[in-house]
């Protein structure tokens, strides 16, 4: 069971890997079209601000990405979860979540996990529950099935 959980980690690590390289390609092509096209032409010439604008929205995007990455080296695979927590797989009769970050479906061989974030409404219901417990959300009954 620990090697399934390594395995969605890597799985959401790679997913987050694809993403800060293409928010690193985006800033740079931001950067080479600023540089291409040179200083403001005249003071109302705001085409040369906005392009690094947008580099700058891509820099702030990818510091975020990087913190994301971080959060996930802080799970430990090898820890065994008892109750619904940060790095746990939670198994229900409904889907499988994985307690991490917000990226959304992770496909990993056969099966589909959900990774969430601590901050999302789902797991606030879910918290500190243990196998064999249910929760309601949105009107759904979810039956916790496994914990790792």
């Amino acid at each position: 069971m620990i090697d399934l959980k390594e395995k969605i980690i890597n799985a959401c690590k790679s997913l987050q890997l694809e993403t800060i390289n293409n928010l690193k390609s985006e800033m740079d092509d931001g950067q080479k079209t600023a540089n291409e096209y040179g200083l403001p032409k005249d003071r109302y010439d705001s085409f040369r601000t906005q392009l690094l604008r947008k580099r700058d929205m891509f820099a702030q995007q990818l510091a975020k990405a990087n913190e994301q990455i971080e959060l996930l080296e802080r799970i430990d695979p090898e820890k065994e979860c008892h109750n619904v927590e940060f790095g746990a797989v939670v198994m229900t009769n409904k889907q499988n979540l994985f307690i991490s970050i917000s990226l959304g479906k992770v496909p990993v061989e056969k099966d589909v996990f959900y990774a969430i974030s601590p901050a999302v409404p789902i797991y606030k219901v879910m918290e500190g529950k243990k196998e064999g417990e249910e929760f309601n959300f949105n009107n759904v009954t979810y039956i916790i099935e496994k914990i790792q």
